[in-house]
């Protein structure tokens, strides 16, 4: 560190105009990131759906997907208007690949009752699912959604739910990203009191979240991106780019404060808040990287969108920051005089206070820092054990979390889309737009030998018994002749839990097949349930793979066992107590009412694995900054009590400051009109709200107090080997043992 703040004095304009360039380059990428991004990569290689997906193929006129237009007619609207309207289908059908509109199909929706209000435009749909869903987006954007001589287009089916999420989560991002560096610009001017100091984060947030724009645009031209990758990318990349900057400013300022030059104040914050941000962010990172275990496209572009953000943000809180900040001067720690003078009155009225009270202290006046550290630290036990309890009572709900997929129930009930599926379900029932197939692959012979027509006939004598069964197609045979395929459309909408219940039955129960066939169970429905159950097979995975490494990360800096294992510990309590929030508001729906949100009756899939990597990686953040100061307090002290309330009273504003910006940026996320989205902005929101008060000001002092010296153990064979960090902010020498 102390190299690259050398590097940084010299070459201060060459690293400046380098950013620049980089920046004005990206912006028009940015702008396009989400031109190829894809609304599809949920499939689960090797599940039952993905089987029959790749063999639906080989049916005379079945497809993996069912598409439709609903022509809904308004009142004066005419039977030419609607042919009309079905002519501009079938012109849009032959410009895209992978969908066409049947001569047959045409004819017949143009034959409809002339007093019909609904027309249903069936479409044939190829290609891999990817494939469809982009098309689906394409069809919706050429389709529109405005009233055409009375009549209302609307795609359908389970693609179309997806392109049109794809719209609304590029509305919440705009909306999410317009209201969010507004208020978080607020909040650094009542921290610095400064506009330009205010200024230098959010310029880090947008450099940061611009440029991995661009690159989530190159990324999209080689492999398939998540539609939801760029909310995440500017929720995680506002956030961490502005806290990593906030803690090397502040600890400049501070350095200035003291009296230190500017070029030895911005050496000591990178060689001390620079190290912190760096290690902070690889753990992030890492703990992002521990979603690469989901063996699912989108959650894994998610995750590589995430970790781009935070390597931007960690590079650019290094080198561009201390650029900007030397080139600001005065500026970048100087308070503006509205600041200046309001901070007088508030000092006039406390030495107002204190003279008027009844008992005059004797000697220097602790600061509220020491006097809270004492405080907690005066009955460690109770106050850990407390804080501890009421963690535990809100993680308490998450025991029953469920988890849960799909499109229809997260769109407003007035959204387009969802309209437009409602009117499908009016016509041609709920079920027809996501139909569960079962392939059943003979063991011998072919299905019109006597022996498997009839077993197939008694199986799918079967299906129609059953009470979700709408109808029941087929068996129809492959062309080959050694597989059948049974359609049955359920009586409810594919994301319903009667049809769930469906797949669950025709995968589960004995049937006339056995030893006759080999059956698997696919459709949208059981896409949606194999996606469900990758995902929850996956969290210990993540679990294990995020808690051994962010314990690894902290093992070297820290330099400590115990503590790092104190802080994994603290972090899991901070994951289940927003576990619990989450299911409260979203699964039970306590809050339906008073919070404006529709409760799923589920938590979604993503949710989980996402907010234990986050946060996980975001909760170290903190806790490298504020035990990054006690090590270095206790360095120079050798007194655990002393060095906690002093690192305490050094980082606790900033940290607190921190953390009131990541709930502000995740509250601007959790108001969008996702409720995937909103329950990652929840979910967040509540655990960095709890990490940075129970846990950073009770928690962590009342156990620091416990364990005594027992904070610093390290054996010393360890010790010889262990490479040293370093925090000492005085030295310019290589760093110090950090055991002494």
């Amino acid at each position: 560190m102390d190299r690259l703040a050398g590097f940084l004095e010299r070459r201060r304009w060459l690293v400046l105009a380098a950013w620049l360039l980089l920046l004005v380059a990206a912006l028009p990428f940015a702008a396009k990131q989400t031109d190829h991004l894809t609304s599809g990569g949920f499939e689960v290689p090797g599940s039952q759906s993905q089987v029959v997906s790749e063999n639906v193929t080989r049916f005379e006129g079945a497809q993996r997907d069912n598409l439709a237009v609903v022509l809904a007619r308004r009142e004066g609207a005419s039977a030419a208007a609607v042919r009309a309207q079905v002519d501009r289908v079938a012109g849009i059908a032959r410009e895209l690949p992978h969908v066409e509109l049947t001569q047959r199909a045409a004819a017949q929706a143009k034959r409809g009752p002339a007093s019909a209000s609904i027309a249903v435009v069936p479409l044939r749909v190829g290609g891999d699912r990817d494939e469809a869903a982009d098309m689906a987006v394409d069809f919706r954007d050429r389709l529109g959604t405005a009233p055409r001589e009375g009549v209302e287009p609307h795609l359908v089916g389970q693609q179309a739910l997806w392109a049109g999420m794809q719209d609304l989560t590029k509305e919440d991002l705009e909306s999410a990203e317009r209201i969010g560096f507004p208020v978080v610009l607020l909040i650094l001017l009542a921290v610095f009191g400064s506009l330009a100091a205010a200024a230098l984060p959010l310029a880090l947030g947008f450099a940061s979240v611009m440029i991995t724009g661009a690159v989530i645009f190159f990324l999209s031209q080689a492999t398939p991106m998540s539609v939801f990758v760029t909310n995440i990318a500017s929720m995680i990349g506002i956030g961490v780019a502005v806290d990593y900057s906030l803690f090397v400013l502040a600890r400049y300022r501070e350095e200035i404060k003291r009296g230190a030059e500017r070029v030895e104040a911005r050496r000591v914050a990178l060689r001390t808040s620079g190290l912190a941000v760096t290690f902070s962010g690889i753990t992030v990172m890492l703990s992002l990287a521990g979603l690469y275990l989901v063996d699912s496209t989108t959650i894994r572009s998610m995750a590589l969108g995430a970790i781009i953000v935070v390597a931007v943000s960690i590079l650019a809180a290094v080198t561009l920051l201390p650029v900007l900040m030397n080139v600001l001067g005065r500026r970048a720690y100087a308070r503006g005089r509205l600041s200046v003078i309001f901070g007088l009155l508030v000092r006039m009225a406390r030495t107002r206070r204190r003279r008027r009270g009844s008992t005059l202290l004797a000697g220097p006046r602790r600061g509220f820092w020491e006097r809270w550290t004492a405080a907690v630290t005066r009955r460690p036990w109770v106050s850990a054990l407390l804080t501890a309890a009421v963690l535990l009572a809100l993680a308490i709900p998450a025991l029953s979390l469920d988890f849960g997929n799909g499109a229809l129930r997260q769109f407003p009930k007035d959204a387009e889309t969802r309209v437009g599926a409602e009117l499908a379900a009016q016509t041609t029932g709920p079920g027809a737009t996501g139909p569960v197939q079962a392939v059943a692959q003979l063991r011998g012979g072919r299905v019109g030998d006597e022996g498997n027509r009839s077993a197939l006939a008694s199986y799918a004598g079967g299906l129609r018994s059953d009470p979700e069964a709408a109808r029941v197609l087929g068996p129809q045979p492959s062309r080959d002749g050694r597989s059948a395929l049974i359609t049955v459309v359920p009586r409810h909408d594919p994301e319903s839990p009667h049809a769930e219940a469906l797949v669950n039955r025709m995968r589960s129960r004995p049937n006339a097949l056995r030893g006759v066939a080999d059956v698997q169970v696919g459709g949208a429905t059981a896409f949606n349930k194999d996606f469900v159950e990758l995902v929850s097979g996956s969290m210990w995975k993540i679990l294990l793979f995020v808690l051994v490494f962010s314990y690894l990360v902290l093992f070297l800096l820290l330099r400590s066992v115990l503590l790092p294992l104190k802080a994994v510990l603290m972090n899991l309590l901070s994951v289940a107590a927003a576990y619990g929030v989450l299911v409260m508001v979203f699964q039970y729906g306590w809050f339906d009412g008073v919070l404006g949100f529709e409760s799923l009756g589920y938590v979604n899939a993503m949710t989980p694995p996402f907010l234990l990597a986050i946060v996980f990686g975001l909760s170290m953040d903190y806790e490298v900054f504020l035990l990054s100061r006690i090590r270095e307090r206790y360095d120079a002290t050798g007194d655990t009590r002393r060095s906690v309330a002093e690192g305490l009273r050094a980082s606790a504003g900033t940290i607190s400051s921190a953390a009131l910006i990541m709930v502000a940026v995740f509250g601007v996320f959790a108001g969008t009109g996702t409720p995937s989205i909103k329950e990652i902005g929840v979910g967040m929101s509540v655990a960095i709200a709890l990490d940075a008060t129970l846990v950073r000001l009770i928690l962590v002092p009342a156990t620091m107090e416990i364990m005594g010296r027992w904070n610093w153990w390290l054996p010393k064979r360890v010790d010889r080997v262990l490479p040293h960090a370093g925090f000492d902010g005085r030295s310019a020498q290589p760093a110090l043992d950090l055991l002494g």
